[in-house]
């Protein structure tokens, strides 16, 4: 299995890609090549840091050839950041668009007792059907970094509550993300990501 790892310059896709090849996939890594992400059979997007840094993806034209591959049926996976650009935006960035595969956009969490950015393992409540999480218990944990974070809606596989509940993993067809990070999940992470890589087409 073929899958194009997308750089966009803010964070370090080492993790991902050890993940990625541990499964039998052969995982390349591209900032700008066009013609490797037209070709692609996977698209995964790694993301930290801040929102702002997915301007990258418009200046190179990544943005809408992601958006053509993902019309062409390519399973996509937003990991962190990358799952947040699947939305329409982010109030981290409010000038900044996002691919807008889904029209809400995410917002800080609220302010309260409790510490953000959101640091540390917590527990996935899987929503039924979801092929991304399946075979994933109810209750099991995963990692997160993170500040901003997505509503819960109607296109939400996975709910974790920190201050309020979120989606920790959302899907609709081909397209999917999640908002921990699988490859710093250890099994349960892996199982994710082994889900991804057999997704039917």
């Amino acid at each position: 299995m073929r899958v194009t790892v997308i750089d966009y310059k803010a964070g370090n896709l080492t993790s991902v890609l050890k993940a990625l090849r541990h499964l039998g996939a052969d995982a390349e890594v591209t900032d700008s090549d066009l013609a490797l992400v037209e070709g692609a059979e996977r698209i995964v997007l790694p993301g930290v840091g801040h929102f702002a840094a997915t301007e990258r993806l418009d200046a190179t034209g990544l943005t809408a050839t992601i958006r053509a591959a993902i019309g062409r049926g390519v399973p996509f996976l937003g990991i962190c950041v990358g799952m947040q650009w699947l939305y329409a935006g982010s109030g981290e960035a409010p000038g900044q668009p996002g691919l807008g595969q889904f029209a809400e956009s995410c917002t800080r969490f609220s302010e309260s007792n409790e510490k953000v950015p959101h640091v540390g393992w917590n527990s996935l409540d899987v929503r039924s059907g979801s092929r991304l999480l399946a075979g994933v218990e109810p209750g099991e944990f995963v990692y997160f970094t993170h500040s901003y974070k997505a509503p819960v809606t109607a296109d939400t596989a996975g709910t974790t509550k920190y201050i309020e509940p979120f989606s920790s993993a959302v899907e609709r067809g081909n397209v999917m993300g999640v908002q921990f990070h699988p490859e710093k999940s250890g099994a349960t992470g892996l199982k994710i990501l082994r889900n991804f890589l057999e997704v039917e087409r």
